[in-house]
């Protein structure tokens, strides 16, 4: 399952933002509708330039890094499409905040038990056959929920229907593996702080990538450093050589 977020559709209304905090009992009052960043206590926002508007939430990639980097498993992708957290695994590494592309994943700094906070895309509502809270409560259907393959072509039917309107791109659809939130837009999406400049495979295939070479590495290593500590030993063991064989000479002579 996936979102398909239509920015031409949208009017800044905030009702997803407001919908997704009821979801995950948050707080929202007027000073948390102000904010513009994703943060610890808002996992999604809507955001303003000029008549545009754009949503910021968690990707949910189809193959995401932050559960590849996730030694003890508090973070992985679910068969539904769902990335979820299980807070009660988590032990505060935060490595998921380095390795997301797309720097969603927030921690509590402020709270003694800090944990890892971001948009799990309301799993108990799509076990549930709902759509999410954010696609339910839109009153334009900007945010539209449903199957990925579905989603996507309807995505690629606007675009065609009505090519003036849009960027002739879906976002998600390709970006690191694919992600299960697409994006149509009538301005590029870098302009809202997207990032465009991604791989076209997932980010742990790339990590597996260069981490299958460590033991040839190690191998090769291990072996430049033994032919070093031979040439040296063996520099010294012939300066020895040489040393005893001097001093042998030189009491021949004496002799």
């Amino acid at each position: 399952m996936a979102l398909l977020y239509d920015a031409t559709l949208c009017i800044g209304c905030k009702q997803c933002e407001q919908a997704c905090a009821e979801q995950n009992k948050l707080r929202y009052d007027q000073k948390t509708a102000a904010e513009t960043v994703q943060s610890d206590h808002k996992y999604t926002v809507v955001l303003t330039k000029g008549d545009k508007f754009m949503r910021r939430l968690c990707m949910n990639c189809q193959d995401p890094a932050c559960a590849s980097v996730c030694p003890v498993g508090a973070l992985r992708k679910t068969a539904a499409g769902p990335v979820i957290y299980e807070e009660d695994r988590c032990m505060g590494c935060r490595y998921c905040m380095v390795a997301c592309p797309f720097s969603v994943p927030k921690y509590e700094w402020g709270k003694t038990l800090p944990k890892v906070r971001k948009c799990t895309m309301c799993p108990d509502r799509v076990l549930a056959g709902r759509p999410t809270a954010c696609a339910e409560a839109c009153p334009t259907g900007a945010t539209s929920y449903g199957e990925r393959d579905d989603l996507i072509a309807e995505a690629r039917k606007r675009l065609r229907d009505n090519p003036a309107s849009y960027i002739n791109r879906i976002y998600g659809v390709n970006e690191v593996g694919g992600t299960s939130v697409l994006l149509l837009s009538s301005v590029p999406v870098e302009e809202f702080g997207y990032p465009v400049a991604l791989p076209t495979e997932p980010m742990p295939v790339l990590t597996y990538r260069a981490l299958s070479h460590i033991p040839d590495l190690v191998t090769v290593g291990t072996v430049l450093l033994g032919g070093i500590w031979w040439i040296t030993n063996r520099r010294s063991e012939v300066a020895e050589a040489e040393k005893n064989e001097s001093d042998i000479d030189k009491d021949k002579k004496e002799k």
